[in-house]
């Protein structure tokens, strides 16, 4: 089973950018590596959500090439994306699922409600994937 490890540190700080972009979704993008079915993150590429919707998100094509060549100069690949739920539970709504699709790695997913990080992936279904606190 696939797995994404996720630093305390790593944790706080998209915790408060997800708490001090509120009422909006908040995103970034998560630069790592792979080894075998886990993905390790090793830094956080923090994304602007230009609708400043607080029921959906979206990074810039310009910000998500920023971020690609970023991780690729770096020698780290980008292992997921996160954003925010401010008002709801951290599980993919319809529109995740639609560009979970075209951007097939980990997405976690924090709840403004429970305060609670899930990870997920897209198969031919959502499927819950652990995430471990390093």
């Amino acid at each position: 089973m696939e797995k994404i490890f996720l630093s305390e540190s790593q944790k706080q700080f998209l915790s408060n950018h997800a708490e001090n972009e509120k009422p909006n979704e908040s995103c970034a993008i998560l630069f790592g590596k792979i080894e075998g079915e886990s993905s390790i993150v090793k830094e956080v590429f923090l994304a602007k959500n230009i609708e400043e919707s607080p029921v959906n998100f979206t990074i810039s094509n310009e910000q998500l090439i920023e971020g690609y060549k970023a991780a690729e100069q770096k020698k780290m690949d980008v292992v997921g994306i996160f954003h925010s739920h401010p008002k709801s539970i951290s599980y993919p709504s319809n529109t995740d699922k639609k560009f979970m699709q075209s951007n097939p790695v980990v997405w976690i997913i924090y709840s403004g409600i429970s305060k609670e990080f899930k990870a997920f992936v897209l198969d031919s279904e959502i499927i819950e994937i652990p995430i471990e606190f390093l």
